[in-house]
């Protein structure tokens, strides 16, 4: 089964993040994974847009924006200008959900939905047709380096199960904890896009784990 990889820039040196995306950009990698927290619907606060804006300059893959934030709808036009080429929003922080999907998808972005550990796959059953990924996070979200919580196996077979019924062609992305000891498995259960963060940039090789991450 083809998967993507998208190292999250969460993990990297930020005192040397050009050289990182670099790096990235020569890999096998498919996507860089940016996660955009705020403070308040995650306990920790990471990029803005001049981050963001400086990124596009130099990054060669397609930039997966995940917005960790409430109210993602008011910067939807901002995100878009800086570079996102697809946008992950969170169940849990949206409110008008369809509404927000339909106006990523309007302005020519890719438009997924994220879910936290403890929300079940079910919420997604009147958008899961119209969303172009659906994000299992596979961790608290807030923080890189955690651990892999493994009853995200039963989510991704239950989020199967859904797309089935509604003819749906969402990729599936796991963002958490992903490493070599579980890629393997979580794309044989259906996963399509794998996250790592911690496991390629603490890596003594990141190239190399990026690429055994892709081909295993």
């Amino acid at each position: 089964m083809v998967h993507l990889v998208a190292p999250s820039i969460l993990s990297a040196d930020f005192a040397n993040l050009g050289r990182d995306i670099e790096m990235v950009n020569k890999s096998k990698a498919d996507w860089l994974h940016i996660d955009v927290m705020d403070g308040v619907f995650v306990p920790n606060i990471s990029f803005g847009f001049p981050v963001l804006s400086a990124v596009k300059k130099i990054a060669k893959k397609p930039l997966d924006v995940h917005l960790m934030i409430i109210q993602p709808d008011k910067y939807l036009s901002r995100f878009r200008d800086c570079g996102a080429d697809s946008i992950t929003i969170h169940y849990e922080a949206d409110i008008h959900l369809h509404r927000t999907l339909e106006a990523i998808k309007e302005m020519g972005m890719k438009a997924a939905v994220a879910l936290n550990p403890h929300t079940s796959v079910q919420v997604l059953s009147e958008v899961i047709s119209d969303i172009d990924m659906v994000c299992l996070m596979s961790v608290n979200p807030g923080f890189g380096g955690q651990q892999f919580i493994e009853n995200t196996f039963q989510k991704i077979t239950s989020l199967k199960t859904l797309m089935m019924e509604k003819a749906s062609r969402a990729l599936i992305e796991i963002d958490g904890g992903v490493g070599m000891a579980n890629a393997q498995s979580l794309v044989k259960a259906g996963a399509s896009v794998l996250v790592a963060g911690n496991a390629v940039f603490s890596s003594a090789d990141p190239a190399k784990t990026i690429h055994d991450l892709k081909y295993f």
